[in-house]
C-alpha cells in the first residue's frame, strides 16, 4: 500500500512527522504538503504560477504552493503509480462545522477525493500550544487500520477532529455531521509603519449549531467526532422549489 500523506501547516510541522510515523507500518508514505503554513487556503489551485517540488529528505517533498496543489501534483505528475489512499494532517486546531469551508486540511482530502481515492482529515482541537499531538497519532492510526481492514467506497472523505487530552480520557469515537458558528468576529483594523491602513481576518464565530448529533457536541463530550462529508454541494432538497420560482 502506498499513502500519501498532505497537510496545510507544512512539511516540517510535528503533526505530519507524527501522522507519517503512526501509519507507517500500513505501506509506503510519501509526504508531499506544502513549503510553508497554508492555513485557510481551502480548495485553490496555483494558476498564475508555476509549482517547484523538493525533495526535503527521501520520500518527503514540500511544494510552493497550497495543499490542493500538493495533492494533486503528487497524483496527477509525481507519484507512479499512485497512492492507495489521502491522509490529510495532523492538523494543528479544530475543523469543526463551518471550517470545512476554509480548511486546508480538508481541502487536501478532499482533492483525494476528485482524484478518485478515500481520504481523511486529521484535526487536533487544540486551544494554545497542542498538548496531545500523540493522541491524534493514535487515533490515525486506529482509523487507517479499520479502513485497510474494511475499506470504504472511493469516494469517501472523512473529516475526523481529535479533543487534546491523553489518549486514555478518550470518551469514544462518535459519529458526526457538521455544526455551524455565528457570524465571524469583525475583522481588525490596524496601520502599517506608514500610516496605510492594514486589516487582519478576525476569529470565527462562536459555535451556533452544537447539539447533540454534531461534531462541536462530539468534541464538548470528550469524543473523536468522525464526519462523512462530500463534494457536491448541490442542495437537492431546494431543485424543485427552484424550479417553480423560475416557472413564476
Amino acid at each position: 500500500m502506498r499513502i500519501l500523506v498532505s497537510n496545510d501547516d507544512g512539511y516540517r510541522s510535528a503533526g505530519i512527522r507524527a501522522l507519517s510515523a503512526a501509519i507507517s507500518e500500513f505501506g509506503e508514505i510519501i509526504i508531499v504538503a506544502p513549503e510553508m503554513n497554508r492555513s485557510g487556503a481551502s480548495n485553490s489551485l496555483t494558476l498564475d504560477g508555476p509549482l517547484r517540488v523538493v525533495e526535503a529528505e527521501e520520500g518527503v517533498f514540500f511544494v510552493n504552493g497550497t495543499p490542493t496543489d500538493c495533492v494533486h501534483l503528487a497524483i496527477t505528475g509525481l507519484m507512479d503509480p499512485d497512492p492507495d489512499m489521502v491522509v490529510s494532517g495532523i492538523n494543528d486546531g479544530a475543523n469543526l462545522g463551518d471550517d470545512v469551508l476554509y480548511s486546508g486540511t480538508v481541502a487536501a482530502a478532499m482533492e483525494g477525493r476528485c482524484l478518485g481515492l478515500p481520504a481523511i482529515a486529521f484535526s487536533l482541537v487544540t486551544r494554545g500550544e497542542p498538548r496531545h499531538v500523540d493522541t491524534a497519532a493514535r487515533v490515525a492510526r486506529d482509523i487507517v487500520h479499520r479502513l485497510v481492514e474494511h475499506p470504504l467506497p472511493n469516494d469517501t472523505i472523512l473529516n475526523i477532529n481529535i479533543p487534546d487530552v491523553a489518549y486514555e480520557e478518550l470518551k469514544g469515537m462518535q459519529v458526526t455531521r457538521l455544526g455551524n458558528r455565528h457570524r465571524a468576529e469583525p475583522v481588525i483594523r490596524s496601520q502599517d509603519p506608514r500610516g496605510r491602513d492594514i486589516f487582519w481576518v478576525g476569529p470565527a464565530g462562536s459555535e451556533q449549531d452544537a447539539g447533540p448529533g454534531t461534531d462541536f457536541h462530539a468534541i464538548a463530550s470528550g469524543c473523536v467526532s468522525v464526519t462523512p462529508i462530500q463534494v457536491d454541494l448541490t442542495r437537492h432538497s431546494q431543485l424543485d422549489s427552484i424550479r417553480g420560482w423560475l416557472a413564476k
